[in-house]
């Protein structure tokens, strides 16, 4: 039986996250895509995830690789979230939901404002209901669903992987 180490995991989830992130860019520009604030939202948090699981590879043991490790719980959570209510969003009528109806909330002033800043990183200039790419039938938002699952379930297989070290 292969034992995976949690060092490993965390460096699969910072080289996974980091692909998904050159990956949207590459399609992005590639196919001329127009990323919406959620869109852009969970391109961040996947940097994040990127960012902490490079900090828990390289830190493994350490309560700063630790603490990298356990905020990648709650990122990849949030991500689930996010993924999950785009895709819900995307799943209804066309016309009948939108994502840009009202007052902008938490996430589309942290969109606005890094778009602002870095406008080729975060410029958002999609509408969240509207699936421009699919791939083998599932939309970017279902895969960023499936992606930030499998975020969580390797943190967690981390975590337990290190316990059983320690």
């Amino acid at each position: 039986m292969i034992r995976i180490s949690p060092r490993l995991l965390w460096m699969a989830l910072a080289l996974g996250s980091a692909g998904l992130v050159a990956g949207s860019f590459g399609l992005t520009a590639l196919l001329k895509l127009h990323p919406c604030h959620l869109c852009i939202f969970q391109r961040l948090l996947f940097m994040i995830l990127a960012l902490l699981g490079a900090v828990a590879a390289w830190q493994v043991a350490q309560p700063a690789g630790r603490w990298a490790g356990m905020l990648s719980l709650p990122v990849s959570a949030v991500g689930i979230a996010v993924a999950t209510y785009q895709s819900w969003l995307q799943a209804q009528p066309t016309g009948t939901v939108s994502c840009s109806a009202g007052q902008p909330g938490l996430i589309e002033q942290i969109v606005e404002w890094l778009g602002g800043r870095l406008p080729q990183l975060f410029m958002a200039t999609g509408f969240c209901e509207e699936a421009e790419l699919w791939i083998l039938g599932l939309s970017l938002a279902n895969w960023a669903l499936v992606s930030f699952t499998a975020s969580f379930a390797v943190a967690i297989w981390a975590f337990l992987r290190l316990r059983r070290r320690d």
